[in-house]
């Protein structure tokens, strides 16, 4: 084998650069506040730490079995654990496959036999479901797993057949593991799509495109002054690109909660000094839709790195909170374009950088006029075809480039100077009496009434029956059900909304159900909906 010469690009080689250069380097902080009111110690960890933990996870993986090539599902919040399990695919060759650990049943069993893991590393708490589709997956030789310290409870023996404990993995003294990447091109992790229009597709990512985050810090404008911060699981690619990579590869001291909670979102960045935040559209209005605070505005943060922020209170959150937004635009499989803080108007995602050729496409691929709505489409600007692949589906990965660009499946706009607006995913636009409805201005009115903690929506068959035309429906979650209005509440949409976009319907529910990257899952909303139900509401009627 041909000796390769080590790269910061890729993950293996960067943390034990890096444990050699500053071993000793506060990089992740996995902070406890957000969890249980910092009850138990937040779990920091150098660059020393992380080399050593996770050439303890490769050397497990080595006697495992894995060779190169070889995939293992990874499912859990976000542990250090996780970040040192990502290394350790990293140094064998081999590829992790991020799963959200809420996961269970069909869904997780899809995933893990769709990507052929032979293995998976989880949480205590993914084990019962885990357990439940073991029997369905033969290729499923092992299973490694991380005691949290009773999150989950006991680690019941009934569960543990043929499971390994990963503390004990993290215990012991091992040789180094020698890298066994070849080309920086080989795949590091297959992510899975939302699988809004379908089965989600595994999308195949590079060691090397890990690499490329770092060149996202740049493009946000991250100093070594800046403390990044996310509460997005590390299973989704924002995670990733705007907080993990930028501070492993730049020595950002990032800050990761186990999960994102819109009310501790503030204590946590002022705690530990964080600049900047990762926000993704439907987190924004969550987070405005929180009772204000006469302290709002007193916070360290400098600039969110947001991907859909609403256009309606975009404005408004920037002054509410005393920050800036960096609006940018992509997908796991490609595509980005992006809007310094300052520069275009309020609601655009920005433009392409110089690399990157990004139009607005109608279903001939002409391109749309400025201000007719089409498909998000990109290509590289130097000519050639975009590229994607989705593992094991080369037709899927066809589609998805016909005729050399990038099909993005979201709808939108540019203006007349080329910056660029996001409509809606393509076949989810809501229009009713032929008007389309901005679904943020909705969101906006409805956020800001009091008892209102979270806001959703959506599009319904409408009543009327004709095409092409849908009923707005507003999923709301209420500080106290018992007070809730729906009377008041359409009289505030009344007064704030023009007609068409009051909601034919309140759909009073518990909680959104939210995807790893806390975008709501309007499937799941669609299947609890109806104009008979007793959380329904129409205008008037009750």
């Amino acid at each position: 084998m041909t000796m390769r010469e080590p790269n910061e690009m890729l993950l293996a080689d960067l943390l034990r650069i890096r444990a050699e250069q500053k071993p000793d380097f506060d990089v992740l902080t996995f902070e406890h506040l957000s969890l249980d009111g910092e009850n138990t110690p937040d779990e920091v960890r150098t660059y020393a730490d992380l080399a050593t933990n996770a050439n303890r996870i490769a050397d497990a993986l080595v006697q495992l079995g894995l060779q190169r090539g070889d995939c293992f599902g990874l499912m859990m919040r976000n542990h250090p654990e996780y970040v040192e399990t990502m290394a350790a695919a990293s140094i064998t060759g081999c590829v992790f496959v991020p799963i959200d650990p809420r996961s269970k049943g069909d869904k997780l069993a899809y995933f893990l036999q769709n990507s052929e893991c032979r293995g998976i590393v989880c949480a205590d708490y993914c084990l019962p479901a885990v357990t439940d589709v073991r029997d369905d997956l033969p290729a499923l030789e092992w299973i490694l797993a991380l005691d949290t310290g009773g999150e989950g409870g006991p680690m019941e023996e009934s569960l543990l057949a043929g499971t390994r404990s990963l503390r004990e993995v993290l215990a012991r003294s091992v040789a180094t593991v020698d890298v066994r990447l070849e080309d920086p091109n080989d795949p590091l992790q297959i992510i899975f799509t939302s699988g809004t229009t379908g089965n989600p597709k595994g999308v195949v990512m590079g060691n090397i495109r890990f690499g490329a985050f770092a060149m996202l810090g740049m493009l946000f404008g991250y100093t070594e002054e800046d403390r990044p911060y996310t509460g997005l699981s590390l299973t989704h690619g924002n995670a990733q690109a705007v907080t993990l990579g930028p501070s492993l590869s730049l020595g950002l001291r990032g800050v990761l909660s186990r999960r994102f909670t819109k009310s501790k979102l503030f204590d946590v960045c002022r705690r530990h000094g964080c600049t900047t935040f990762s926000l993704l559209g439907g987190m924004a209005t969550a987070i405005y839709s929180e009772p204000a605070k006469p302290d709002d505005g007193d916070n360290p943060v400098r600039q969110v790195a947001s991907a859909g922020m609403p256009g309606a209170i975009w404005e408004s959150f920037e002054q509410r909170f005393n920050l800036n937004i960096f609006e940018w635009y992509g997908a796991v499989e490609g595509g980005l374009a992006y809007k310094p803080v300052g520069e275009g108007p309020v609601g655009s995602f920005g433009k392409p950088g110089p690399d990157l050729d990004m139009k607005i496409l109608d279903e001939d691929d002409v391109e749309c006029p400025a201000g007719v709505m089409g498909e998000i489409c990109s290509r590289p600007a130097a000519g050639g075809s975009a590229e994607v692949e989705y593992y094991k589906n080369p037709k899927a990965s066809s589609d998805k480039t016909r005729g050399g660009w990038l099909r993005s499946g979201d709808m939108g706009y540019r203006n007349e100077n080329g910056w660029l607006f996001f409509g809606y995913r393509k076949g989810g636009g809501i229009r009713h009496n032929g008007d389309f409805v901005n679904t943020s201005f909705v969101e906006k009115v409805i956020a800001e009434q009091v008892n209102i903690v979270d806001v959703f929506v959506y599009g319904v068959d409408p009543a009327s029956g004709a095409p092409g035309e849908k009923d707005v429906v507003a999923a709301i979650v209420a500080a106290d059900s018992e007070a809730f209005s729906a009377a008041d509440l359409f009289t505030a949409c009344r007064a704030g909304l023009e007609g068409n976009f009051v909601p034919s319907y309140l759909q009073l529910v518990d909680e959104i159900p939210k995807t790893a990257s806390e975008k709501p899952q309007q499937r799941f909303l669609l299947e609890q909906f109806s104009i008979d139900a007793a959380n329904v509401f129409t205008e008037g009627a009750r």
